[in-house]
């Protein structure tokens, strides 16, 4: 039984002491796994009383809160303390200037306290209602003492843009490093992406490319193969830049030009013979004619933008690139590293920078021209009529050895990883090795870490996916050392996430889709819906889970969603319709109840899909597995979702899964190439001449 005293801490800094399992079943958390949570956020777990005391307190200790998110036209109120009796003044200054708008108390009648040996007293102040959105900046003076803190107006709801709002979008989803084409360097590009988007657009009436993350990695080999597991969520991985696409390299001389069509050829002997993405080699090669690239001169404009994205993106960018240039020398994860360099403030680092500063340019230049190519992906998608263009995916969070672990430490818990609990699909939960941002800590810094992730993904796109959205919410935190069983919920403000999310997807004019599949809450679902958030179903999950669990009508689909027969997670359709997702799980030890089970329950899921594509005319009495893709895509096509996704291996007959949640090296996650029902690799040129293609396409588009 919970200690009663531990649990009411618990209570106070959001941790559930008790939760219900994917079977319906009440689970306890045990004392151990509440005391070591929370010790990560901060807490004196060992003499809870006294720390529920300092949790109370807390507030009255400063004058004004860091942060408030609030919604636009609603009034809010603030607390603020002040000795008591004491005078008060405050106002707000808006982030786009002029007059300052002075606001005015309201009536608190709780009574003062004793904090530290002095009488503080709280007095109350409203936000008005008629704010503009923006991140505004609150002051409060009162005697000697002046605050401030920061205010994030926000928009009530986003909305779709243009066309999108009146008739269904469709678009591919593509993991980019899997498509290779001519001219790509051992893995898909940028370059490819907006070849990808032109062609879908143009040919097929696309509105989008949901793309995988792009995040960067550590600049060293091996690289990290999960693009789930970033060095950082703020920049790009230089690995999808296209080489020949630089300005500059037409600049260089004709017999370095030859030398990096030399390497391009090579690599692309090397890749052919073996089944896999080929990062490393790739990058090997790829880096080495980027660096030929960055000794030619840049025009007098051309300095004067790489000058100014230097100044735009300021500290972040300066932190990023001092952190590959010391990763190439000393490795991937800055907690190896000697103490001195484990700081990036420290006097250490500075003199590394100095010491090295040409090859620390030469990171921060790699993400100029990554934001440049994102630029023109983007631009080449809307200019050639698609209502949204690239949709960016954002992983749910970092290597706790990468960048934004070493420049964020106090923003981020040690000692916990996040994951997910046991569920349908991963029977023994899943420990994605990443640190949790600190809730308290995120709100101490106005949730700025989180607002230049989210600002930074948006500025190349129109639309972001959010990868476990319900993390926003609530995280499934782990304790260091336990299994993905051993965990509990901890909670976020989410209103405040949201809220800034929903923010600058206006200021972008982007859309934002939250992944919200598997153990979310309904009231997650809820709340996104009402802040025009979009969520995502999956076909094979859509069941009518109040009633016989048979599949959900097309009709009875909610509307504010990304819909898909699939995704990444999953096998592409033809193998998943033959159960080789069960055997994958079953050979990896994934799985708590009997494979013969298992596999029964795969082939009633199948028949049950069968018996509804029948029932609605849209599948003969003998059907081929062909047959069976392009019903379920036409089933998917007379659903109301606003946008309809179409992964790009079911569209090319691609059998295996390019991730197996809950195993890292057991599987070649996020290795294997695009290929057809044969396993042949299939190349982008491929992709643009492939009747079957068209066909899947066709259907999900309702033709």
């Amino acid at each position: 039984m919970t200690d009663p005293v531990l649990a009411q801490l618990a209570a106070a800094y959001g941790v559930a002491t008790e939760y219900t399992n994917w079977q319906g079943k009440h689970v306890d958390v045990p004392d151990a796994t509440l005391s070591a949570i929370l010790s990560a956020m901060g807490a004196d777990a060992s003499d809870p009383a006294a720390a529920i005391e300092d949790r109370r307190l807390a507030p009255w200790r400063r004058m004004l809160p860091p942060v408030r998110v609030v919604i636009a036209g609603h009034s809010a109120r603030i607390d603020v303390h002040v000795p008591d009796g004491a005078p008060l003044e405050a106002w707000v200054e808006l982030e786009t200037g002029g007059p300052a708008r002075r606001l005015t108390q309201v009536d608190n009648w709780n009574p003062a306290q004793e904090i530290d040996g002095e009488l503080v007293g709280e007095a109350s102040v409203e936000i008005p209602a008629d704010l503009p959105l923006g991140y505004h900046l609150v002051r409060a003076s009162s005697g000697d003492r002046d605050a401030d803190m920061r205010l994030v107006v926000t928009p009530a709801q986003l909305e779709l843009p243009g066309h999108l709002r009146e008739t269904p979008g469709w678009g591919f989803a593509v993991q980019l490093y899997s498509v290779q084409s001519e001219g790509s360097w051992a893995v898909g590009d940028l370059s490819d992406l907006a070849d990808l988007a032109v062609w879908s657009a143009t040919e097929h009436g696309a509105d989008f490319v949901l793309a995988n993350p792009m995040h960067a990695v550590a600049p060293t080999e091996p690289m990290t193969p999960s693009p789930y597991l970033p060095t950082t969520r703020r920049f790009t991985n230089p690995m999808y830049l296209r080489p020949e696409r630089v300005p500059e390299f037409i600049r260089l001389k004709r017999r370095v030009r030859k030398e990096i069509d030399q390497w391009h050829e090579e690599l692309a002997d090397e890749v052919a013979a073996v089944d896999s993405v080929e990062r490393d080699a790739g990058w090997r090669a790829k880096r080495a004619a980027l660096e030929k690239i960055y000794a030619v001169p840049r025009t007098p404009a051309r300095k004067a933008s790489y000058r100014w994205f230097q100044r735009t993106n300021g500290r972040s960018l300066d932190d990023f690139a001092r952190w590959c240039a010391l990763a190439e020398v000393h490795g991937p994860d800055w907690r190896e590293w000697p103490a001195e360099l484990r700081d990036p403030r420290s006097l250490e680092v500075a003199h590394f920078a100095r010491a090295n500063r040409r090859r620390v340019d030469f990171h921060r230049w790699l993400q100029w021209l990554a934001s440049e190519q994102l630029d023109e992906a983007q631009a080449a998608a809307r200019r050639h009529g698609m209502a949204l263009g690239v949709l960016n995916d954002l992983a749910v969070g970092v290597d706790p050895g990468g960048v934004d672990a070493w420049r964020l430490q106090s923003v981020y818990a040690r000692g916990v990883t996040v994951g997910a609990p046991p569920d349908a699909y991963s029977q023994t939960g899943q420990n994605w090795s990443q640190p949790p941002w600190n809730p308290d800590a995120l709100a101490d810094a106005a949730y700025e870490p989180f607002r230049e992730i989210v600002a930074g993904v948006l500025a190349h796109s129109g639309g972001v996916r959010i990868d476990h959205v319900a993390g926003l919410f609530r995280l499934w935190w782990v304790p260091a050392g336990g299994s993905a069983a051993d965990g509990t919920y901890v909670r976020y403000d989410h209103e405040a996430l949201v809220g800034i999310l929903c923010l600058e997807a206006v200021r972008a004019g982007a859309v934002i889709v939250g992944e919200d599949v598997g153990v979310v809450q309904q009231s997650t679902r809820d709340y996104l819906a009402s802040r025009g958030v979009l969520g995502t179903s999956i076909l094979w999950f859509e069941r009518d889970y109040s009633g016989d669990g048979a599949p959900l009508p097309a009709e009875a689909w909610r509307t504010g969603c990304l819909g898909s027969v699939t995704t990444h997670d999953l096998p592409p359709t033809l193998s998943y319709l033959a159960g080789d997702h069960v055997e994958l799980r079953e050979r990896l030890g994934l799985l708590t109840r009997p494979v013969s089970e298992e596999l029964a329950a795969a082939r009633a899921e199948r028949q049950s899909w069968l018996d509804v594509l029948r029932s609605r005319g849209m599948l003969g009495a003998v059907a081929s597995d062909d047959d069976i893709v392009d019903a379920l895509h036409r089933f998917l096509a007379q659903t109301p979702a606003r946008l309809r996704c179409v992964s790009l291996p079911d569209a090319t007959g691609d059998r295996r899964t390019q991730n197996q949640p809950g195993s890292v090296d057991e599987y070649p996650n996020w290795r294997v190439p695009l290929t057809d029902a044969s396993g042949a690799r299939v190349s982008l040129e491929d992709v643009f001449s492939s009747d079957h293609v068209a066909r899947v396409i066709e259907a999900a588009r309702g033709a």
